[in-house]
């Protein structure tokens, strides 16, 4: 605190021997000391005390931002929960709609009539494919080939035993 060296103490008590007299100067060092320990725990309450309104402080300002966050969190999942919520609804009605045979959704209308449009596409051309292999000449295979081919045939396994006539 103070800077003051052991020859500045040493004046000092001097300077108190000849003032207060030797009968008095330990009752007076004694009431110092006490006022000086006063002073001191004083002081230490004081700076505890700013400590802990700092410290407060910061507190509330983390949990200010904790809440925050918090509610942005929470209302960014409600809003996902609501838009998931919404899609499941949207599909379940088409289900719906689509097992009881109503057509009501739009979407299931075009779903199905671009479906129905493929289909037709492919047929044509696989009907487009089939008269021109056959204006060219070749003909289909049979279907036992084709079933050989695939593995398909109504011939026994390989490894199966076979049965001898006896």
């Amino acid at each position: 605190m103070f800077d003051i060296g052991f020859t500045e103490l040493m004046i000092i008590a001097i300077v108190g021997l000849v003032v207060i007299g030797p009968e008095r100067l330990p009752k007076v060092a004694r009431t110092v000391g006490h006022m000086l320990g006063r002073l001191q725990r004083y002081v230490g309450d004081v700076k505890s005390d700013i400590q802990r309104e700092m410290h407060l402080e910061d507190l509330k300002k983390l949990q200010k931002e904790m809440t925050d966050s918090a509610r942005d969190l929470e209302s960014g999942l409600r809003g996902q929960a609501a838009a998931v919520q919404a899609d499941l609804d949207n599909t379940a009605k088409s289900v719906n709609s689509a097992v009881t045979g109503e057509t009501t959704p739009k979407a299931v209308d075009t779903t199905a009539a671009d479906a129905e449009a493929a289909l037709k596409d492919a047929e044509r051309a696989i009907a487009q494919t089939v008269a021109d292999d056959i204006a060219a000449g070749h003909t289909p295979p049979p279907n036992d080939a084709n079933q050989m081919a695939l593995g398909l045939d109504n011939a026994a396994p390989a490894d199966a035993p076979k049965e001898s006539k006896a």
